[in-house]
């Protein structure tokens, strides 16, 4: 029951134009880390709104510049 409704609140959000700057999926007041793309079938995509997603996406990004770095 619970999924349903978050279902019927997130979805209209995610399917909102305005949340979307070319590919990148921009919402704040979305708390999901991780969104389906306007075409679900076409995969998922970090909210860049939300700010454990982007602390995520940057440390991913300097374990891995510090990995090459290292090695």
């Amino acid at each position: 029951m619970k999924n349903e409704v978050n279902k019927e609140l997130m979805d209209p959000m995610r399917k909102n134009p305005d949340n979307w700057k070319w590919i990148f999926y921009i919402n704040r007041r979305d708390p999901r880390l991780i969104v389906p793309k306007l075409n679900p079938t076409m995969g998922w995509t970090i909210n860049l709104g939300n700010t454990w997603a982007v602390t995520g996406l940057i440390l991913i990004t300097a374990i891995v510049v510090g990995w090459s770095i290292w090695m």
